[in-house]
């Protein structure tokens, strides 16, 4: 039968029901309009087993057509393949229309309430520089006019001038010791161009993404000469005090909390792809562009580069979880290693194993994951628990890996019934959905054991529960599964319910690639994660990040360290 152009439609009196095939081009629209009515009188039915006929029947419908919406994109790819290995031109790459089906959850997590008015107290975050009296000509006033005082009216303003600066160094020549002694210049003012300058490039490029020809185009506006190169070369060389500081970051952040929170977007550089990695909580946030996105690459970034490998029982029953052939793991025994391994050593004993290079690229591969999952799991720096999407390069890591409730919600979302019945059965479900995340939300600020142990058995009760519309079934039975990494907030109430932080730590990486398709280098791509972590970690700490790079370059170090302030909200 050709599901795209052949419709079922179903028939039926108070004692049988027909099956009638018409044959029409039709689309999801028609189809929809077409089972409303059949939809609607299903309750109505008396006849049981006809009843779960039409059941079954609409069930089926909506197999088919999730089946054929993948074949259609499936095809339409594959047209477009052939098209370019024949030299033709495929289907150009059109961003997508506003119409597209929406799966934010932004609506229906947020409590139902009524609408604030806007609060009108920015005037008071406002830093007043200077008072202006303005006075009345008092000739234009009456004979009985009363003075009361003053109305205030703040105005924000910018002055935006040059400060060149002409220094004048002292030089003195000793004849008895043939040198000559010239006066140092302060603290910040190497090169040509002074702090404010530099901070002011660092500030723009990666805190309001602004490109390197806007920046040039700026300055050149207020009357600084600086060329191109000479901007880039502020915003990536010699920035090694800056690298530092990130580390640091990372450092003081890691113990901070109980959980850490990831997630990883795209990135290119030097022409390939590449992944930004995003390590977070809510008091800082770390960036790391790597070639991968594997299990070694989160272990990499989590051990803060000193990724080390264990091999003990444990390691070999991961690595047989993972699929690694008995006679692999025999072999690995009988070596007995007994020692904690760097990556060099583990490339040569895993060489051993499997010398020819261009086999067994995944036994390698489960051989360096599990050895290293083992030994970071043991080793004093280990995160607790891990916060993610249920990306599979998170799983496995530490040992707790809680999931997120918004990425959960979207999968619900993304379903897309023909019937209106289960167009209703899905609607619904979202909405209680999002009622237990609510009901999570207020658990999180008045935690008891007597609530986590009611919330627990709801919801199984609430994600145990068949509504008829197979695929929701099947969505609900794998959130069910998910229970553990789902309610890790009834146990340690203090971990967020979505990963949004990571999520919108990724989305600057995102703004980034639209500035700079790709970095040329490392040092240009350290520059790009360091700075962005720098200005990431200091809005969530409330500081001025153009003050505190300003602070850094001029080489003053009045404004403390973003690493000690974090520190400051260290759990341990």
């Amino acid at each position: 039968m050709g599901y795209k152009n052949d419709v079922i439609f179903l028939l039926w009196s108070s004692h049988y029901f027909k099956i009638h095939v018409r044959i029409t081009p039709m689309k999801r629209k028609n189809i929809q309009e077409i089972l409303v009515d059949l939809n609607d009188r299903i309750d109505a039915i008396t006849d049981i087993n006809a009843k779960v006929v039409i059941k079954v029947l609409l069930n089926l419908i909506e197999h088919l057509t999730q089946e054929l919406d993948t074949l259609e994109e499936t095809n339409e790819k594959l047209h477009d393949e052939i098209n370019r290995l024949k030299g033709e031109q495929g289907k150009p790459n059109v961003r997508p229309q506003a119409d597209k089906k929406d799966i934010s959850s932004e609506k229906d997590r947020k409590p139902k309430k009524k609408k604030k008015a806007k609060s009108k107290n920015k005037k008071n975050k406002i830093v007043i520089n200077r008072t202006v009296k303005c006075a009345i000509n008092q000739e234009r006033l009456p004979d009985d006019a009363i003075f009361k005082g003053y109305q205030s009216v703040v105005i924000q303003d910018l002055d935006i001038k040059t400060d060149n600066i002409k220094f004048r160094k002292e030089v003195y020549y000793s004849p008895s010791m043939r040198k000559t002694f010239i006066a140092h210049l302060p603290k910040g003012y190497q090169g040509e161009f002074g702090p404010n300058i530099k901070a002011l490039i660092l500030s723009l490029h990666s805190d309001s993404k602004m490109t390197e020809p806007a920046i040039v185009n700026f300055l050149a506006i207020h009357g600084i000469r600086i060329s191109a190169a000479t901007v880039s070369r502020i915003i990536t060389d010699h920035h090694e005090l800056f690298h530092q500081e990130k580390a640091d970051i990372v450092q003081a952040g890691l113990p901070s909390t109980i959980y850490q929170q990831m997630d990883d977007t795209s990135a290119r550089v030097n022409g390939r792809n590449h992944y930004t990695h995003i390590l977070c909580n809510e008091y800082y946030t770390a960036y790391f562009t790597r070639p991968r996105k594997d299990r070694l690459t989160v272990l990499e970034i989590l051990s803060q580069n000193l990724l080390t490998f264990c091999f003990n029982e444990s390691a070999y029953a991961l690595m047989e979880q993972m699929g690694l052939p008995n006679r692999a793991i025999e072999q690995l025994r009988a070596f007995k290693i007994r020692k904690i391994m760097n990556r060099q050593e583990v490339d040569v004993l895993v060489k051993k194993i499997f010398p020819d290079p261009d086999k067994h690229h995944k036994n390698r591969h489960i051989i360096l994951e599990a050895s290293g999952i083992v030994a970071y799991q043991r080793s004093s720096h280990a995160v607790p628990l891990l916060l993610t999407d249920d990306a599979p390069q998170f799983k496995q890591i530490t040992g707790m890996l809680a999931l997120c409730w918004i990425h959960g919600g979207r999968h619900y979302k993304k379903l897309d019934p023909m019937c209106s019945r289960h167009i209703k059965k899905r609607e619904e479900f979202v909405e209680k959905y999002w009622d237990f995340y609510h009901k999570l939300l207020n658990y999180k600020q008045s935690p008891t054991p007597v609530v986590a142990k009611k919330l627990r058995n709801e919801f199984r009760l609430f994600f145990s529960q068949k509504t008829g519309y197979d695929q929701l079934d099947e969505r609900i039975q794998r959130t069910y599964l998910k229970a553990d990494s789902l309610l890790f907030v009834l146990k340690y109430p203090e971990i967020p319910l979505h990963n949004n932080a990571a999520e919108l730590g990724a989305r600057v990486q995102a703004r980034y690639r639209d500035i700079s398709f790709q970095t040329k280098n490392k040092k240009g791509t350290e520059a790009k994660d360091t700075f962005m972590t720098i200005v990431a970690t200091a809005k969530k700490l409330g500081v001025n990040a153009f003050l505190y790079i300003k602070d850094r370059v001029s080489q003053q170090f009045e404004m403390p360290a973003l690493a000690d302030l974090v520190a400051a909200h260290n759990s341990s």
